[in-house]
């Protein structure tokens, strides 16, 4: 059964100390009941630092080690009220308003809490669309001269693949989940990836006639080209990206990031009709402990990495 808490008042009194972050994470990560990761054993005990040892083969094991926290030197408590505050902004935080609400040191810190945790909003093995799915690109950056359409110079080209709901909506039209990712160049090489990568095979896939989706027409998949006017529901995701990019963020965001704003922008547009914002934090929770460790210089970087850095 999902817990979690419904409003501001009771988040707080429910996560008002450590010991019952601490508890609450050990209920997400081991729901029934902790088993030791190198022997399976479920008989334990807790040492006084905290840590679970296994009583078959003495391995202590922490309740952060090889999640998002691991090897965290801030508070628990920290981490949950960074959650709470960023599943319950309607539109998006920045660094600048978490490291306030936090009271952080440092504008860097807020900054990578922020991407750690955009990068726990993409759920390990999640399931891939399915269905009638529109594929379509678009490119995100300011105005600039020069070429335009596929191949413009000094933008950054995304990937947008959604699910058409209109033939199972009761109303006669409805938009499912998003996967969207930045990408190299609009190449069959590249867009065949992408496709393969995150649509299920046997789905039934709409693109315009772009050269480049010519390798996805085969039998793996059911390929119908359109004119590119008829991806409307397409062209309103590539829309109200752009427009959540200009107005949270103001456009300020760098190539090299803009995964992670990807990653933020789909987990907030797939649950966009979820009425509970604490199961969001939920969510997120649960993610943040299957993601793994974020290594903090990969993300100054903008590239993936396994490697902790705190």
């Amino acid at each position: 059964m999902e817990d979690f808490p419904k409003t501001l008042i009771e988040f707080r009194e429910r996560f008002a100390s450590e010991e019952s972050c601490i508890d609450y994470l050990v209920s997400i990560r081991w729901p029934d009941g902790f088993k030791c990761p190198k022997c399976n054993s479920q008989a334990m005990h807790q040492t006084k630092r905290g840590l679970f040892e296994c009583r078959k083969c003495y391995r202590q094991t922490s309740v952060t080690a090889g999640t998002l926290f691991h090897d965290t030197r801030k508070p628990l408590r920290l981490w949950f009220e960074a959650m709470w505050h960023i599943t319950n902004q309607k539109y998006g935080a920045n660094a600048l308003g978490l490291q306030r609400i936090l009271n952080l040191g440092s504008y860097n810190t807020a900054w990578r809490w922020l991407h750690k945790l955009r990068r726990a909003m993409v759920r390990p093995g999640r399931d891939n669309l399915s269905g009638t799915v529109e594929i379509d690109e678009t490119y995100i950056g300011g105005k600039r001269s020069g070429k335009r359409g596929r191949g413009a110079e000094n933008k950054a080209l995304v990937a947008i693949a959604v699910e058409d709901k209109s033939d199972v909506s009761k109303s006669g039209k409805g938009i499912g989940r998003i996967r969207l990712q930045h990408i190299s160049d609009a190449s069959g090489a590249v867009l065949d990836d992408f496709v393969r990568n995150n649509i299920c095979k046997g789905s039934k896939l709409r693109t315009d006639g772009w050269i480049g989706y010519t390798p996805i027409s085969n039998t793996e998949y059911e390929h119908v080209v359109v004119g590119s006017k008829d991806l409307v529901i397409a062209h309103l995701v590539a829309s109200l990206l752009k427009r959540w990019l200009i107005g949270t963020y103001q456009g300020a965001v760098r190539p090299h990031h803009l995964n992670y704003y990807l990653d933020e922008f789909t987990f907030r547009f797939n649950r966009r009709a979820s009425m509970a914002r604490g199961k969001l934090f939920y969510r997120l929770l649960q993610q943040s402990v299957l993601s793994g460790p974020v290594n903090s210089r990969a993300i100054v970087g903008g590239t993936e990495s396994s490697e902790v850095m705190e």
